[in-house]
């Protein structure tokens, strides 16, 4: 178990350099490098998992989505428990351990409407016999110190190599570069502040364990949109409600049924990401929110033509999918689409016309390829003669992750009728939902239109 009172100096000021090293068993969690959206803050586990502070009803929606709706969201990976620890430097630090059911640290919690069985932990792969030892007291970890402890370090383990830089409200490039996409960092610290302010009640906090849903790719273009004309759960207060239903009043969510919440876009030109916010998003009118779409499109060299066709198909298929769920409601949900930002280099990819004239020398599988940037090596056979191949589908390389994805995520305001003994029952699919899906195929068709 995780107890945040115990932690022993020597060692952990021995593994400093380590980014894996801390108490047996546990994991040091940093700030998720590519959040571009939401307001609680995304934590790294390893490179196929992340981590979020745990809503009960988001756990539970989790745990029973309908088979056909999981192509479209993060896997469910079980829960951790998450504390404090302090180093000699006075940075806070997050460390994970794996979940072990006790009523004593259930009580501790108090944590609202909480499960009491024990929940998957496949990912961790540790044993919680690695945490029993006995541990003397560190000073610096009491729930008093907490308060004094400083910020986390911005010298992170874990980084991306291309740097980020945030468009202000003029649409002028920000002086600073930094090393994680700006909201996730904003995230982080906010989150800290909240968890420290709470230390004197409260030690340990479970977070959801999911899937990663960017480790597929290098240099992942990620666009954050708010989906549908509702925001605020069948159990929020007057007060929330109407603060919510204002901002989609002032938005694009009430014409559209969506909003842009974040993006962040590779830049083939200048080798950094441009990064967009929810401020941003919810200044936007239905041409702006057009505008943004082509701008998440754009690689600052030209338009990802290629891409547009793949992203529809899976927009299309998701809208297929949740035509089909009854009574279900997704509100404050928001979806993610992602496409590899590293393909060919601008001056390699092939002109228009030249695309024509070898689609035209082909047929099959080769002329859908070479409509865009290969994403897979492709080894000629017998009956593709490698004098007819493009070179670049003929080169033998580790067949590479598809190109494109479109997740759900965010259900801590869901319900759907028979859950968690819900009053309010809805009746037909979520339609605010659907229209934001209808407003993003019609908008990206009209843009895949008129540069074709």
């Amino acid at each position: 178990m995780c107890v945040p009172h115990t932690m022993e100096v020597g060692k952990h000021s021995a593994n400093q350099g380590h980014p894996g090293s801390t108490r047996a068993g546990g994991v040091p969690l940093e700030p998720f490098v590519h959040q571009v959206g939401g307001h609680t803050s995304m934590m790294r586990y390893d490179d196929h998992t992340v981590c979020k502070p745990l809503i009960t009803r988001e756990q539970r929606f989790y745990e029973s989505l309908p088979p056909e709706m999981k192509e479209f969201t993060p896997e469910y990976k079980g829960v951790v428990l998450v504390c404090f620890e302090g180093d000699l430097d006075g940075y806070i630090n997050l460390v994970a351990y794996p979940y072990v059911e006790s009523e004593g640290i259930d009580q501790e919690e108090r944590e609202r409407d909480q499960p009491r069985r024990k929940h998957s932990r496949r990912s961790l792969h540790r044993s919680s016999s690695d945490h029993k030892e006995e541990r003397p007291t560190h000073d610096g970890d009491s729930a008093d110190n907490l308060q004094d402890l400083k910020s986390p370090r911005l010298e992170l383990h874990k980084h991306s190599e291309v740097p980020f830089q945030m468009l202000d409200g003029n649409s002028e490039l920000s002086s600073e570069k930094i090393s994680h996409n700006p909201w996730s960092l904003r995230c982080h610290k906010q989150q800290l502040s909240r968890m420290r302010s709470e230390s004197k009640d409260r030690k340990l906090y479970k977070f959801l364990l999911l899937e990663n849903v960017v480790h597929h790719f290098s240099y992942p273009c990620i666009l954050d949109l708010k989906m549908g004309t509702r925001q605020h759960g069948d159990d929020a207060s007057e007060e929330k409600a109407a603060r919510q239903m204002k901002k989609c009043e002032q938005s694009t969510s009430a014409t559209l049924g969506v909003r842009v919440c974040g993006m962040q876009v590779y830049q083939t030109d200048t080798g950094h990401y441009l990064c967009r916010n929810k401020y941003y998003g919810r200044g936007l009118s239905i041409e702006g929110f057009r505008h943004a779409l082509f701008q998440f499109m754009h690689n600052g060299s030209q338009l990802r033509r290629d891409l547009f066709e793949p992203i529809l198909s899976k927009l299309r298929s998701l809208k297929a999918v949740l035509e089909r769920q009854a009574s279900y409601r997704f509100y404050s949900s928001s979806l993610l689409i992602i496409y590899e930002g590293k393909g060919l280099e601008p001056h390699s990819w092939p002109k228009t016309d030249t695309l024509s004239a070898e689609k035209d020398a082909l047929s099959g599988p080769e002329a859908a390829l070479v409509s865009q940037p290969p994403a897979e090596a492709t080894v000629p056979t017998q009956e593709q003669p490698t004098s007819t191949v493009p070179h670049t589908l003929t080169d033998t390389r580790p067949p590479q992750a598809p190109s494109v994805d479109v997740r759900m995520i965010d259900f801590a305001h869901s319900t759907f009728k028979g859950f968690r003994d819900d009053q309010t029952v809805h009746d037909g699919p979520d339609r605010g939902y659907v229209l934001g899906l209808e407003s993003l195929i019609k908008i990206l068709e009209s843009i895949m239109e008129e540069n074709q």
